[in-house]
């Protein structure tokens, strides 16, 4: 697939090309008309007008390598590659060390498939360049190229500097998207090959399961781990979750109560599970079990004092039980962690109002009002971080 096209800017052409300096006294003026014309054409996307213009200046003033320069983005523009490198080749032989040259070089020599020879170009280009969209086709480039080539572990270091580099751009996001799930599916398939009965491909076939919602298959899965290792950390929390996941499906009870058990277990083989802690609080919570929760939210708390969900969770075990003092401290420390929060902006203004301040009522509700106008509560889900079930808006909880 093709990764840039049309999409190279304008500004690679500009910058490695002064096609305007024809019209000075030593250049001959129908050249400077032809260059005049074709930088405008260029600068409206009218290529195919550059394109006459600039061969007529060529023609002109061929020992100019700007002029070559300009016509090769131009014939990168028309996807006439092989023309691209030829003009290349010619401005470099004329005048190395013209700006973005490179860059353009071995973009062209990547969408000929000539990958090998393109690829150090394309590394100068992405490592060295400061140019922003040069430096973005560079990277696509080479991220196909690295692919290409079967250096699928270079493709997935690209793709993590292509995101962080133009983390909201849909095209970039596209195709280094593609490149993760590639790799993903290529080592998954080695798993497969190399131990297909092993613990770790049922790890991986019962997660595979989990994110597709299949339920039942995900917990075949994780219950052959346990087969082969009953002591294995995680499995039981992970069949908690989709036995949680499958109660909020079904509303069955025994789903559940299956979560419950299965949170207990994990807690039996790694008491330091402060997820399986929440997960079995917020349970005990919705059940109406105030002592319960609000145990296991400060046990869980007791481990990792950072937890933002269990903050939150356990400030609103408080609320409930008519100790607003001491939820306003954890709400306040959730709200640090996680300001965007719009669950602990409530609870503190709550918090604060059965307290009495007034001004810091104010002041949490208006933090809730914004956050709540960005992300409905339809749309909450938890602190990334966490990776919990999250906490939800109290009943009646609005703007105002």
């Amino acid at each position: 697939m093709k990764f840039i096209g049309v999409r190279i800017c304008c500004v690679l052409a500009v910058g490695c090309a002064r096609p305007m300096a024809l019209g000075q006294a030593s250049q001959d003026e129908q050249a400077a008309r032809y260059a005049a014309a074709g930088q405008q054409a260029m600068m409206q996307g009218d290529y195919a007008v550059a394109q006459q213009n600039f061969e007529q200046v060529v023609k002109l003033e061929p020992a100019v390598a700007e002029v070559h320069a300009m016509l090769a983005a131009v014939y990168f523009k028309q996807r006439t590659y092989d023309r691209a490198v030829h003009e290349i080749r010619t401005a470099q032989r004329l005048k190395p060390g013209l700006p973005k040259l490179d860059s353009l070089l071995g973009a062209s020599l990547a969408e000929q498939s000539h990958y090998a020879e393109a690829l150090p170009h394309l590394e100068r280009g992405f490592r060295q360049e400061r140019d922003p969209e040069v430096q973005r086709m560079c990277g696509l480039e080479l991220l196909r190229t690295y692919t290409e080539l079967g250096r699928d572990a270079d493709a997935v270091q690209v793709s993590l500097s292509l995101n962080k580099l133009f983390p909201n751009d849909p095209e970039v996001l596209y195709h280094t998207g593609r490149a993760y799930g590639e790799y993903a599916y290529e080592v998954m398939e080695k798993l497969h090959d190399t131990a297909p009965n092993s613990i770790w491909m049922l790890q991986a076939q019962g997660e595979a399961n989990e994110s597709q919602k299949n339920w039942d298959a995900a917990i075949v899965a994780f219950n052959h781990v346990l087969v082969l290792d009953p002591k294995r950390p995680g499995i039981h929390y992970q069949l908690g979750r989709i036995h949680l996941a499958r109660f909020r499906d079904s509303q069955d009870p025994k789903d559940r109560d299956a979560a419950v058990q299965e949170f207990k277990a994990e807690l039996e083989t790694d008491p330091q599970n402060g997820n399986a802690r929440y997960e079995l609080a917020t349970i005990q919570a919705d059940l109406g079990n105030l002592n319960g929760a609000h145990e296991e939210y400060e046990r869980a708390l007791a481990s990792f004092p950072d937890f933002e969900e269990a903050l939150v969770g356990l400030a609103g075990i408080d609320l409930l039980q008519q100790k607003a003092a001491d939820a306003v401290p954890l709400l306040e420390h959730a709200t640090r962690l996680r300001p965007d929060d719009e669950v602990a902006w409530w609870r503190l203004a709550r918090a604060q109002r059965a307290t009495g301040d007034v001004e810091g009522q104010r002041k949490a509700l208006a933090e809730f009002q914004k956050v709540h106008r960005i992300t409905p509560v339809t749309l909450r889900v938890s602190n990334p971080v966490d990776a919990v079930t999250p906490q939800q808006l109290d009943a009646g909880a609005t703007p105002q």
